[in-house]
């Protein structure tokens, strides 16, 4: 009997011991690599558990593959989020899995409206990364920069270098959501930028070589259109509105308010107003309100959605010259300048005139 409580005290000892031993062995391989604090950018697929571990092993961030696996099973932290982070060898297991689970990445997403101008992309970047607003206008009007991206990108051409257009890229950085770093370079966004409108407009290529107004002119008049509609759905209506106006001796002009907020450099119209000055300043190449400024602006003043490339390039076909929209963005198209008048006259009557 007694031998047999020997055997049972043994076995209880040596439990505990190797309780411990695995404890311990456990809480070692779950603490910090090193107490370096160096940061270290590592990216991690989407993929398995065990893939994650060994490009966490291989950057010297965890002790111990097993235990890992371990940890984030016993813990239930098996939805780790892909993308590039920055770990340091200090941190520790519970400390990475946690910003993994979190998806903490030293990432952002930058979303760029569609038809916000170079002015706002600017601000955007200098907000969301370690840019500065100056270097992004500065790089943008690089002359040996332009002229590289020129021999690049099929669909930039020498027109974006005419001396009245205030910045050469505007209308050809496609709007859209991005996802950055703090500290990406300023080209390396502009090209993410610029590929994703190669890769949008290589499938209207055969339309736009064939079309009558060069790929610039496209562009510029896509870009009037998408800050003209209040209704995204009327784009092809109003399209075809300022074709028609190029097309006709009647209509030197295109008249659109937009080209002379983007020539006076005035991004918030609704609490600047245009002066009369500026609506008549005939020297500003992009005042399409000036009688003298025929055809359209000297190049876009935003860069437009796809819809409105589309847009241009199958219009709607009618014959209408004029329009307004009232204050719920409803559309009214009219022949000539008496329709489009007492139209306008309607909706100030019916206190439907916000413009």
């Amino acid at each position: 009997m007694k031998r047999f409580r020997n055997i049972a005290l043994a076995l209880v000892v040596i439990s505990f011991f190797l309780v411990v031993a695995v404890c311990t062995f456990y809480n070692i391989n779950m603490a910090k690599v090193s107490n370096d604090n160096t940061l270290k950018e590592v990216t991690i697929k989407a993929g398995s558990i065990n893939s994650i571990a060994n490009t966490l092993k291989e950057n010297n961030l965890i002790k111990n593959i097993t235990i890992f696996k371990v940890y984030t099973r016993l813990t239930n932290k098996t939805n780790l989020k892909a993308g590039t982070y920055n770990f340091s060898e200090d941190m520790g297991v519970k400390k990475i899995v946690s910003l993994l689970e979190e998806g903490k990445t030293n990432e952002n997403n930058i979303t760029f409206k569609e038809g916000i101008n170079v002015r706002g992309i600017a601000k955007l970047i200098s907000e969301k990364t370690n840019n500065s607003y100056d270097s992004v206008i500065a790089l943008m009007n690089d002359n040996n920069y332009i002229d590289e991206l020129i021999s690049k990108y099929w669909f930039l051409t020498n027109d974006i270098k005419n001396k009245n257009i205030y910045y050469p890229l505007e209308g050809y950085l496609f709007p859209d959501t991005y996802n950055v770093m703090k500290d990406t370079d300023i080209k390396d966004i502009i090209t993410k930028m610029l590929d994703e409108t190669d890769n949008k407009l290589s499938k209207y290529k055969d339309s736009i070589t064939n079309n009558k107004l060069s790929i610039h002119e496209i562009i510029t008049l896509a870009s009037v259109v998408e800050l003209e509609v209040a209704n995204k759905d009327d784009r092809k209506s109003v399209a075809g509105i300022f074709l028609n106006r190029l097309d006709s001796k009647y209509f030197p002009t295109l008249g659109s308010d937009a080209t002379s907020y983007y020539g006076a450099k005035i991004d918030d119209w609704s609490t600047n107003r245009l002066t009369s000055v500026e609506l008549n300043d005939c020297s500003n190449k992009y005042n399409t309100r000036c009688a003298y400024n025929k055809g359209l602006p000297v190049g876009p003043i935003g860069n437009p959605s796809i819809e409105s490339i589309e847009a241009v390039l199958n219009p709607e076909k009618h014959n209408y010259y004029y329009f307004v929209n009232d204050c719920k963005g409803k559309l009214y198209m009219s022949k000539n300048e008496t329709e489009h008048n007492n139209i306008i006259n309607k909706l100030k009557k019916e206190n439907n005139w916000c413009a």
